[in-house]
């Protein structure tokens, strides 16, 4: 038997103004994100998902608009949640730097551009290499604690896409390729990833 790994990028967020807690860093900011009105009826939708049944664990990043979605799965197969801190967003870090860095790109999303620039990290950030790293030492460590088993896993966009860098290539628009089909890892997404052991033997986007 395949061991079947769904990978769940967080519902979508609400949309902020006003003033911000001046003592609070970006990433205090990030970390505590919540879901849109729309984000939680999406998340819900995508909880009843098919694919989504029989789930043997469930496990989330630690930050708010993970365990927000996180939580209807977890309920509708009647599940804890468990957390791990290497499933968070890559630390963006120096906003003022990202801005620099961002200043000649063609896509406005720096977790896009990062596919490409790898090594490229703010002052206090992550790199796309660093994100994959440990979302890779994640996995690889659920593939042998739950061999034969149905595991989601809630995380972010940018850990996400950066992780799929062990078996995607990046096509000419930035996005990436599992043999020769596009994924679109919008808030929400849903792949499912099958291997048999440690192997990936198919990978294919359901939402």
């Amino acid at each position: 038997m395949n061991t079947i790994i769904y990978l769940i990028r967080h519902a979508e967020t609400i949309d902020e103004k006003g003033i911000r807690n001046t003592n609070e860093t970006s990433q205090m900011i990030n970390e505590k994100e919540i879901l849109a009105i729309e984000g939680e009826g999406t998340a819900k939708k995508l909880s009843k998902n098919i694919e989504l049944k029989n789930i043997d664990v469930i496990w989330s990043s630690s930050y708010t608009r993970a365990k927000q979605t996180a939580k209807y799965i977890a309920s509708e197969n009647n599940l804890l949640i468990n957390l791990d801190y290497r499933l968070s967003e890559r630390k963006l870090g120096n906003l003022d730097e990202i801005a620099t860095f961002m200043s000649d790109k063609k896509t406005r999303d720096p977790s896009q551009e990062q596919l490409v620039y790898t090594k490229f990290k703010t002052s206090d950030g992550e790199s796309a290499e660093d994100t994959n790293k440990r979302m890779t030492e994640f996995l690889n460590e659920t593939l042998e604690k739950y061999k034969e088993k149905r595991v989601a896993i809630v995380s972010h966009g940018g850990s996400i896409k950066f992780l799929l860098l062990n078996w995607c290539e990046v096509n000419k628009n930035v996005k990436l390729e599992y043999k020769g089909k596009e994924l679109n890892i919008t808030s929400p997404c849903l792949l499912k990833l099958t291997f048999n052991d440690n192997e990936l033997v198919n990978l294919e986007q359901i939402a």
